[in-house]
């Protein structure tokens, strides 16, 4: 009986707590009722996605238009299709034809690759089909500097100077050699002494001209500045710049650290 009429009680306290509201339940009954609460609202930012962003294929060098003088002349043209096709990328089908006051080069166009002019203005905008492709966004800033570089060597010309350092260095400019035949009449020849037993004579490309204002400089002009390199490398390769006594032959602003002599 007692039992019994502990539980009717017990319901009937539930009854009446749920008829009155959640507030005056008591406290040893509120782990056992279920109460219902509110959904926060979510703002409209959080339930958006955000957006990925766009990557944007640009070259710095490639972007920037190249200004033509009034003295250079441009002409573009195609080249004779070969009997052997090549299926490389970079296979040229154009070319621009860059004459000046200085001289003539050619540059060689990929297919890939879009040059116009602008007369008004007088520059040019290289441009390539597809910037999002690796190979051509890697060529775009490439390509613009070679036509750079055959527009301002056409019209103001490259400088390369090279500085012999070392006792006996010594450089002058020949026209014949002993140990060198000529590739092409008027050729000049390049006499470098440099500590060896015998004097290192090298042949000026063409298109270079080459002069020594001092027994220790030497002085390479041209329009084509790949060659100008390369035939300065060609003479630094006889003496190398050493990092002890800083003896060498240095092209430009080159410097080399010294090392420390190691005392025993």
């Amino acid at each position: 009986m007692a039992c019994t009429s502990l539980q009717s009680s017990f319901r009937r306290m539930v009854r009446e707590a749920s008829r009155s509201g959640p507030r005056e339940i008591p406290s040893f009954l509120v782990p056992a009722l279920s109460i219902s609460r509110p959904l926060r609202a979510r703002h409209a930012s959080t339930l958006v996605e955000p957006q990925t962003q766009i990557p944007s294929y640009q070259s710095r060098i490639g972007r920037a238009p190249i200004t033509v003088p009034p003295e250079v002349s441009l002409r573009f043209y195609e080249l004779p299709k070969g009997n052997v096709r090549s299926r490389h990328p970079d296979t040229p089908n154009m070319a621009l034809e860059v004459t000046g006051p200085l001289g003539q080069m050619t540059v060689p166009l990929p297919p890939y690759l879009q040059a116009e002019l602008d007369e008004s203005a007088k520059k040019i905008n290289i441009n390539v089909k597809d910037a999002a492709e690796k190979h051509q966004r890697a060529m775009w800033g490439t390509m613009r500097a070679l036509v750079q570089n055959s527009v301002s060597g056409v019209s103001e010309g490259h400088l390369c100077i090279l500085r012999l350092v070392g006792v006996g260095y010594r450089a002058t400019i020949e026209d014949t050699a002993q140990t060198k035949t000529p590739q092409y009449p008027g050729q000049k020849f390049v006499n470098l002494k440099l500590g060896y037993a015998h004097p290192v004579e090298m042949g000026v490309p063409p298109g270079v001209k080459a002069s020594t204002p001092q027994p220790t400089r030497i002085l390479l002009e041209g329009c084509d500045k790949q060659v100008i390199k390369q035939f300065a490398a060609e003479i630094r390769r006889w003496r190398k710049p050493e990092p002890y006594k800083g003896k060498g032959i240095f092209v430009n602003d080159e410097t080399i650290r010294l090392k420390a002599k190691k005392i025993k």
